[in-house]
């Protein structure tokens, strides 16, 4: 029975493009096609092994075939879509996942490639519709992602304030986040709310202790502030782990000269050492 041999190799195919094994996946979507071809999943298997070898048009032919013979079939309209995306024709992958969304409303991966796609294309109030139904209470609501991008879009329509709270949102699901923790970090900076800023910079010195320039924003904090004696302490503290870090003594001299600090000459002379070295390694590497 060919219709029933083509459902097996059907089955096969998906099983095999699973397993990343593309050459069986091809074979038994080539058998299942030819065994029928009005079996949508089967045209919808040999697109995939097409897109895998980025064989982007052929596939694109498959899924529109797939879809001739059932019109629904969702498989082939969500792949079209993507297709689509990735041959840069926005407007026919935002026509197929705006087609999806009819048929399927409101699933959060639909919706996702609805909202990169209007982004993509420079719509972002729209933008901001798709990626804010996916973080409604009915569906991903702390989604930190989905936050984040809603905090990017934000700040591309030059509403600060909106991004910053989408960033916090995002934040709270997700506190190892370093660009999000960055972003929060430097907006308080910017407000002046140097007391705000501190616990973003600290924990971003926890994710990456290697990092010597979190402790850096921590103590430079400390200083705008007006708390000169934690940030001298932090910066001796830092100057102790890092002895060879020019930016540190940098900020060392002149913190210790604007407190009146005994140490700043002790701090000149280890800067200059360093800054000596520095140059000769430059022209020594030029």
């Amino acid at each position: 029975d060919p219709a029933f041999e083509s459902r097996a190799a059907t089955n096969l195919s998906f099983l095999f493009f699973l397993e990343s094994d593309f050459k069986q996946a091809e074979l038994y979507a080539d058998l299942a096609v030819r065994n029928d071809r009005y079996n949508a999943r089967a045209l919808v298997n040999k697109g995939n092994c097409l897109f895998v070898a980025e064989e982007f048009e052929r596939a694109k032919e498959l899924y529109l075939e797939a879809i001739g013979v059932e019109a629904d079939c969702v498989e082939a309209i969500f792949n079209l879509g993507i297709v689509n995306k990735q041959l840069q024709r926005y407007q026919e992958a935002l026509q197929a996942f705006e087609k999806l969304n009819s048929v399927l409303p409101n699933v959060a991966d639909v919706l996702y490639q609805l909202g990169t796609l209007c982004e993509k294309m420079g719509i972002l109030n729209k933008a901001v519709e798709w990626f804010s139904l996916i973080v409604t209470p009915g569906g991903r609501p702390t989604d930190p992602g989905v936050l984040s991008i809603l905090g990017n879009l934000a700040n591309k329509m030059d509403d600060e304030a909106q991004a910053t709270l989408h960033y916090l949102e995002s934040y709270r699901y997700s506190p190892t986040n370093l660009e999000v923790i960055t972003k929060l970090g430097i907006y308080f900076v910017r407000q002046e709310v140097y007391e705000n800023a501190i616990p973003f910079f600290e924990r971003a010195a926890e994710i990456q202790p290697g990092e010597i320039k979190w402790q850096l924003m921590v103590a430079s904090c400390y200083r705008r502030m007006g708390s000169f004696q934690q940030a001298l302490r932090l910066y001796e503290q830092i100057h102790r782990e890092h002895p060879n870090d020019i930016e540190c003594l940098r900020y060392l001299v002149t913190l210790c000269r604007e407190v009146g600090h005994s140490d700043a000459e002790e701090y000149q002379v280890a800067l200059r050492r360093l800054e000596r070295q520095a140059a000769a390694g430059g022209l020594a590497n030029g």
